[in-house]
C-alpha cells in the first residue's frame, strides 16, 4: 500500500481557477470563442435548477475550444510564466508521489503535473471538440477515479479549497481546507 498526499488544484495549489483563466486567455486572442461559451449559459441555469448536471454544463462551455486554432500551442503559451503562480506552501511540501485530482480538463493540467513531477487525475475532455469523456472529476467522482486509477494508494493528507471535496476528505487520514494559501483543518460534518 502506497501512502500519498492528494491535492485539488484550482484555488488550492493555484490561487485561481485555471479553466476560467485559460478561457480569458483564449478570449483575448480569439474573441470568437465567446459564442460557444455564451451558449453554455442555459446549461449553467439548468444546473442550478437541477435540470442538467455539471458534466453536461461544462461540456457545453468547453465547446469554445472548437474556435481555438491550435489548442496545444495555446495551452503551452498560457502556462508560460504562470508556473510562478503555484502556491509556495505547496512547493515547500510537495513530493514526487503526490497526486493532483482536479475537475479541470486533463489537457490543461498535464503540463503543470509534468513540470511539478506529480501524477494527475483530471476531467477527461477532448481538447478539439470540448466533449467530455466520462464524468466531471468532482465530488464522489474524485474518489471513484482515485480508486480506479491508483487502487494501491491510501490517502495520508488531502488538500482542497472546497467542501464539495468532502468525499475525498473522508478517505484521507487528515484533510485540510486551503484559503488564500493558508491551511486549516477540514471542518467536521455539521460544523
Amino acid at each position: 500500500m502506497e501512502l500519498v498526499n492528494v491535492y485539488d488544484f484550482d484555488k488550492t495549489i493555484l490561487p485561481y481557477d485555471s479553466t476560467e483563466a485559460f478561457f480569458a486567455f483564449c478570449l483575448r486572442r480569439w474573441p470568437r470563442v465567446a459564442g460557444p461559451a455564451l451558449g453554455a449559459l442555459p446549461y449553467a441555469a439548468g444546473m442550478k435548477l437541477g435540470l442538467t448536471d455539471k458534466t453536461r454544463a461544462k461540456e457545453a462551455f468547453y465547446r469554445f475550444l472548437t474556435r481555438v486554432p491550435d489548442v496545444d500551442a495555446a495551452v503551452e503559451e498560457f502556462w508560460r510564466g504562470r508556473f510562478g503562480d503555484i502556491g509556495l506552501w505547496y512547493l515547500a511540501q510537495s513530493r514526487p508521489d503526490d497526486i493532483i485530482s482536479s475537475a479541470s480538463p486533463d489537457f490543461l493540467l498535464r503540463p503543470v503535473a509534468k513540470e511539478l513531477g506529480v501524477r494527475l487525475i483530471a476531467s477527461r475532455v477532448d481538447r478539439y471538440s470540448g466533449w467530455t469523456l466520462g464524468m466531471n472529476n468532482h465530488d464522489e467522482e474524485k474518489v471513484r477515479r482515485l480508486r480506479g486509477e491508483f487502487p494501491d494508494v491510501e490517502v495520508d493528507e488531502f488538500y482542497s479549497d472546497s467542501l464539495s471535496d468532502t468525499p475525498m476528505a473522508r478517505i484521507a487520514r487528515r484533510a485540510f481546507i486551503v484559503r488564500n494559501g493558508e491551511l486549516f483543518p477540514w471542518p467536521e460534518q455539521g460544523e
